[in-house]
């Protein structure tokens, strides 16, 4: 083994430490609140996207295979087998582009994590609220860390992060809620990086984008299992030697010691939330357009031309050319230049938005001519900080040119919403499948969750 593998073998063992032996003690509060945040939050996603069509189209294959009822799926009100259960949840909660997001790794950590988690637990019978949560931080750091360090090089490739690092998130959030030690979780993690798959060609409208999600934490929940039946994966997976984890999908070892401050610098802090159901770039653009059609006190018809000057990143990852006659709800979601004409049209970003017949309407296809993108080498900062900003020229037909800039988007660490905000997401998410008195009731459930004795599915209440 040379030099740089046996330093990114060390740097696997330490996560593999790290995450089998981290205590609930050493979880911060406000890592601990920022957790049960992001567990509400992806569970009313579970909710919501239960009723999307990957989802539904995912559970009937899942029903007619069958599978022991131990693990729930949420929405559906049945049981299947953990890992079968991990699926479904997992493409639920990524199905209709509202789950959580840590930016700088481009990993949605919830849709994976949670569900895998989830089923771990009830397979285990439940753990304490305080194991459950310590599974899922582990995941989340996890995770987030090895997404970072391919500095956005795995997304440039064309690879989808969700379907990649999301099975290093899942099978390390799942092997921490199953008890393994480090050295299975060292395999587990080798485990799940041999499963890792899922190209972005999905951001065009396919519904694979979701089965991303759900793969993933299906396949890190595997990885567990099988690790802790003595099963064995590939010892140093996260180094760069050849047909390994970043060499495979970065073309080269990850950027940094990725692995230094564990425990001491948290990134599950910076992750952020999503209050419209689109893209991070395209949300950005909408709030930004929004804001300048507010202050001037524009209408669609007073609009000649939108020019929306984004990251290369948001313009490869959200800007193609977009045909409403044939376009899916992902591709509309998913869309930069959608984005811009819905929101001319109708000042908002609501799931109504993104519905099959708005997608279709004469008016908007009418619009959609008066946007174009601009690929912005100044949003393309190192790190990826700048990586959802945009800037646009609105051109009035009056004569005036408006320009206004969005660095962040709303929900981001550095424009952040409240935990009633995110507490009003889920009423929102969740009452229309739960009823209004049982979202409450799990509301106020995952507030205390580390004072349980027996969770296994947070929202059985």
């Amino acid at each position: 083994m040379n030099d740089a593998t046996q330093a990114s073998a060390s740097l696997t063992r330490s996560l593999a430490e790290f995450a089998a032996t981290l205590r609930f003690e050493q979880i911060p509060a406000a890592v601990l609140a920022r957790a049960k945040l992001s567990l509400l939050d992806t569970l009313g996603c579970c909710l919501q996207g239960s009723t999307c069509p990957p989802a539904r189209k995912l559970l009937e294959v899942v029903r007619n295979e069958g599978g022991r009822p131990v693990a729930s799926i949420l929405g559906a009100f049945e049981r299947t087998s953990p890992t079968l259960a991990a699926l479904v949840n997992g493409a639920a909660a990524h199905a209709f582009q509202l789950d959580e997001v840590h930016p700088r790794a481009v990993l949605h950590p919830g849709s994976v994590v949670v569900p895998a988690v989830m089923a771990a637990a009830e397979s285990a019978g439940g753990l304490t609220g305080r194991d459950w949560l310590t599974a899922m931080v582990a995941g989340y750091e996890a995770g987030i860390r090895v997404g970072v360090a391919t500095q956005g090089r795995m997304f440039e490739r064309g690879f989808h992060n969700q379907g990649t690092s999301g099975t290093i998130a899942a099978a390390t959030g799942a092997s921490r809620a199953l008890a393994l030690d480090a050295r299975g979780l060292v395999h587990a993690l080798g485990l799940a990086a041999s499963q890792a798959a899922g190209l972005m060609a999905v951001q065009e409208g396919a519904m694979a984008k979701a089965l991303h999600s759900g793969r993933a934490a299906q396949s890190g929940l595997l990885a567990a299992l099988l690790a802790r039946n003595g099963y064995t994966g590939i010892e140093g997976v996260l180094d760069s030697a050849y047909g390994r984890f970043y060499d495979a999908f970065v073309g080269g070892p990850g950027a940094g010691d990725w692995a230094a401050a564990l425990g001491e610098r948290w990134e599950t802090l910076d992750v952020g939330y999503k209050l419209a159901p689109a893209s991070n770039g395209s949300i950005t653009a909408m709030q930004t357009l929004a804001r300048v059609m507010a202050q001037h006190r524009l209408e669609a018809e007073d609009i000649e031309r939108i020019v929306a000057h984004v990251s290369t990143n948001t313009y490869h990852h959200c800007g193609f050319e977009f045909d409403p006659r044939s376009a899916s709800v992902l591709g509309a979601q998913m869309s930069v230049r959608y984005g811009l004409a819905v929101m001319a049209l109708d000042k908002r970003a609501t799931p109504a938005q993104f519905a099959p017949e708005r997608i279709r309407e004469d008016g908007l296809a009418a619009f959609l001519p008066r946007i174009e993108l601009r690929a912005c080498p100044e949003f393309d900062a190192p790190g990826g900080k700048l990586r959802l900003a945009s800037r646009l020229d609105v051109r009035c037909k009056d004569g005036r040119i408006l320009v206004d800039e969005s660095l962040h988007r709303k929900g981001s660490v550095e424009d952040p919403v409240s935990p009633a905000e995110i507490e009003g997401k889920f009423r929102g998410l969740a009452a229309p499948v739960l009823g209004r008195e049982k979202a409450e009731a799990c509301i106020a459930r995952i507030r205390t969750l580390e004072n349980e004795t027996k969770v296994g599915n947070p929202l059985d209440v």
